[in-house]
Order: C-alpha cells, then structure tokens, then sequence
C-alpha cells in the first residue's frame, strides 16, 4: 500500500476553487494544490481570494499542500525582478500561513545565454534562504525544460550549492520528455533526485514530430507505474499532484505553458483533469 499522499492542481480544472475541490474529493484526493485561482496567480493572491479559498477548504474538509508560485521564473541578470520576486516569496510564505502549508514552488531563473553554472545561480538565493527560514517555509525546486536546471540532474547541482534544508526538490517526470538534453525520467533521473525528494508533480507527454506534446496520464513516455512502485518501496510519504498539463483537442498556448494562469490555462481543464484522475486510479491500483 503506498504511503504517499495525493492532490490536484487546481487551475488546472478551473478557476473557480470550488469547482475544482468537488473534483478532487470525486476522487478522494488528500489535498490541493494552489497555482492561479479566482484568475490571480499566486503573487497577486488578495485577503478576499484566500478568504474564499479558505471558506470552501473548511466546508469540503480539505487542505492545501503547496503553493505552486512562478518564484525565480525571471532572468537572472535582471537585478529590479530579482527583488520583486523576493518580495513576493515573502508574501507567497504569509499566504502559505494563512492556507496552513509550508512548501512553495520555486524554479532556477529563465535559461541563461551564457550556459548552465549551478554556482551562479545558487549564489542568488541567499535572501530567500533567509526569508525561508524566518519564515519557517520549504522552497520546492523544479526542473523545467524552460529555465537553467532543466532536468533532474543540473537540479541537484544548484540545490547541493544552495546547500540548505530550505531548499529542496520538486520532482515532475513529465517535464523530463520537454528536457533538450533527453534525461529519460525513470529511473534516471529519479534516481538522481531522490535523496533530496520533497514534493511530486504528476504529468505525461509524448514525443510527436521531434515536439512534445501534453498526454493523459499514462499514455505517454513516462513509465509511471514504475515510478509509482519506486515512490512506495523508497518509502515517499509526500504528496503526489496532478498537474494535467493536457486539453483534449487543443494545445494549450507556450505563453500559457510556461507561466500557468486563468481562465485560458483553465479552459477545457476540467474535463481533461477528469480523464487523467481515472487514469492515474487504475495505475495505483495495480501497485
């Protein structure tokens, strides 16, 4: 039986946060998990949107196990976006207070035209480890084929340079079909990520004419039955979230792909989020 526990994403059925939550509880799912909502992403969250938030937790017994914010999706050389995005990590953590979660999602700035250096890039974290730890919030790291550390194995580099227990990493197999270096997602590049393991996205795509593509869960390139029986025999007691990432019967825009939020993310999500839960049940029920 696998400990971990489960959550969806939620702007990626619907703005409305209670549309989404009576999916998940469809479901069953533990948790959700908090990216763009009432058509605000997570650094332009207001006291009435987490007053909302809040009010349909309480009334669904639900909570919240992350806030999926775009933190350091900016370059690195701009000096004035570093500081609004430190800025808003420490507001990121004030709402993470509120909505009773400790983990916030963080990337590795926009891919550098001077190549990967995990030390350069570790080397403009250290305000956000301050923040983090006054703020007692883990920073969850994530690959993505769009900013430095675009797979598993460049994301360790940057998070044993940060050096610090604020820091961890977020693991999504799916981004590794996107990586152009070709990291093949599991077991490689679990393997890699493993020890420093601290919350789970779930999505899957395929290869088609050299350009990936977003896929139910399941149908594509990630071999996620296996990675499911890893996460249960290396004991993984976190949360794995459904980050659907795929529209039946349209592409969802590369603008929107690379920076989640609203109603044209949401569109057509509920559905394609809906087929992807029923997916992902029959593959926890064969392990």
């Amino acid at each position: 039986m696998y400990k971990f526990k489960t959550s969806v994403i939620t702007d990626e059925i619907d703005q409305d946060f209670e549309t989404a939550c009576k999916l998940a509880l469809e479901y069953s799912l533990d948790a959700v998990e908090l990216r763009s909502v009432y058509e605000h992403g997570a650094f332009e969250y207001t006291d009435d949107d987490i007053r909302r938030v809040k009010n349909v937790l309480s009334k669904n017994g639900l909570k919240i196990c992350a806030i999926s914010s775009p933190f350091f999706k900016c370059k690195m050389d701009e000096s004035e976006e570093i500081k609004s995005h430190l800025q808003s990590l420490r507001e990121c953590a004030r709402r993470a207070d509120e909505l009773g979660t400790d983990l916030i999602r963080g990337f590795t700035f926009w891919t550098s035209p001077g190549g990967f250096n995990p030390g350069a890039i570790a080397s403009h974290f250290e305000e956000a480890v301050k923040i983090l730890e006054e703020t007692g919030k883990t920073l969850v790291l994530e690959s993505d084929p769009g900013v430095n550390a675009s797979n598993a194995q460049m994301l360790v580099q940057v998070i044993e340079k940060i050096n610090s227990k604020w820091v961890q990493g977020l693991w999504d197999p799916g981004n590794d079909v996107w990586d152009p270096h070709g990291e093949i997602p599991y077991p490689d590049g679990y393997n890699i990520i493993k020890k420093y393991l601290k919350h789970v996205h779930l999505k899957d795509g395929n290869k088609k004419s050299g350009k990936p593509e977003g896929v139910p869960i399941g149908t594509g390139e990630v071999d996620w039955e296996g990675q499911f029986r890893a996460l249960v025999s290396d004991g993984y007691t976190g949360y794995v979230s459904l980050e659907t990432h795929y529209r039946p019967g349209k592409e969802i825009p590369e603008n929107l792909i690379a920076m989640p939020k609203g109603a044209a993310f949401s569109w057509g999500g509920y559905e394609a989020t809906k087929e992807s839960l029923g997916l992902w049940k029959k593959i926890l029920e064969k392990i």
